[in-house]
């Protein structure tokens, strides 16, 4: 049997054994839904719509609706400000919402009341933030400083240069004590956040920018313009090669598991880290992801540029 013959052979057989999954429901927001939180049976989605709607996923009905207040844009029109990221810790939710003059404001919630931590006047373009406590902010900004917001002094304690790359994304360990950032240049830096010192570098196998990652149990997946899942443990890393930008990626709690937004139609890929085996195709999203979420092994949440929030229940 001819190389050629045998690499198409366990292509076909490949793609047969690849099981296709639809929705096992669908959640439906008031905009396009840019991030997603799970906690205690509750789905949180920050929306282009200018709300964190937060979702009863045993009723599958919204139960709360969090407006932020709206802004003007450059023609003085008002407009809803749009949801960039959200975090939860305790009872607490962190938003990151589109400012005046294209500025971002940074705002907790807490006891049904809406606090603005950030303002415009700062001039931040930030992109993401985290609780790194209930007291401590971790926060990045387009130029790629990654700063600390102390809640309690109500002041930017830690403003550090990560490089002169522009920001991608961000992602914080199960304890919080470390952070893996990355940015257009494809290099992902491990930062502890009670300082940001970096403290290590992963060797660069994405060769351009990495629009998304996750990290989990230590391990870490990301989903680079170069169309290359990359998946880094302690012991070995490698890449896997698609053909089509890729830009969102989920592991697993236990990292056993790992999720790849591959292809055009904005399907979804799960595989198996350790053997590389790939397992399902999630189908059913109507637009580019933003964000892949599991809730354990089986069960998976994604959001994307649509109001649809969809649900799959894995075999």
């Amino acid at each position: 049997m001819s190389k050629l013959f045998l690499s198409f052979f366990i292509l076909v057989v490949s793609s047969f054994a690849l099981e296709e999954v639809t929705p096992t429901y669908s959640l439906k927001a008031t905009g396009a839904v840019q991030g997603i939180v799970y906690k205690d049976e509750l789905l949180y989605a920050g929306t282009a719509n200018g709300t964190v709607e937060v979702f009863d996923t045993k009723e599958k009905k919204i139960i709360k609706t969090i407006e932020l207040p709206k802004i003007k844009d450059f023609m003085g029109d008002t407009i809803p400000a749009k949801v960039y990221s959200i975090d939860l810790i305790e009872d607490k939710i962190l938003i990151v919402t589109q400012g005046m003059k294209g500025y971002r404001n940074l705002w907790i919630y807490e006891n049904e009341e809406l606090k603005k931590l950030i303002g415009i006047e700062k001039k931040f373009f930030i992109q993401k933030a985290s609780f790194v406590s209930d007291t401590r902010i971790v926060f990045a900004l387009l130029s790629n400083q990654i700063g600390i917001f102390d809640i309690e002094k109500n002041e930017v304690t830690v403003l550090t240069q990560v490089s002169q790359s522009s920001f991608s994304h961000f992602a914080l360990n199960e304890n919080r004590s470390k952070l893996i950032t990355t940015d257009e240049s494809g290099v992902i830096r491990v930062l502890k956040t009670s300082d940001l010192v970096v403290e290590k570098r992963l060797k660069a196998l994405n060769l351009d920018r990495v629009y998304q990652l996750d990290f989990k149990k230590g391990k870490v997946l990301t989903a680079g313009q170069d169309r290359k899942a990359v998946f880094y443990d302690s012991f070995s890393s490698y890449a896997l090669n698609f053909d089509f930008l890729l830009y969102s990626c989920a592991l697993s709690k236990n990292a056993k598991y790992g999720a790849i937004a591959y292809n055009e139609e904005n399907e979804i890929l799960v595989f198996n880290t350790s053997s590389k085996k790939y397992l399902y195709k999630l189908i059913g999203q109507d637009a580019t992801l933003t964000q892949i979420l599991f809730i354990s092994d089986k069960e998976i949440f994604a959001s994307s540029d649509s109001q649809t929030i969809n649900f799959w229940r894995l075999k």
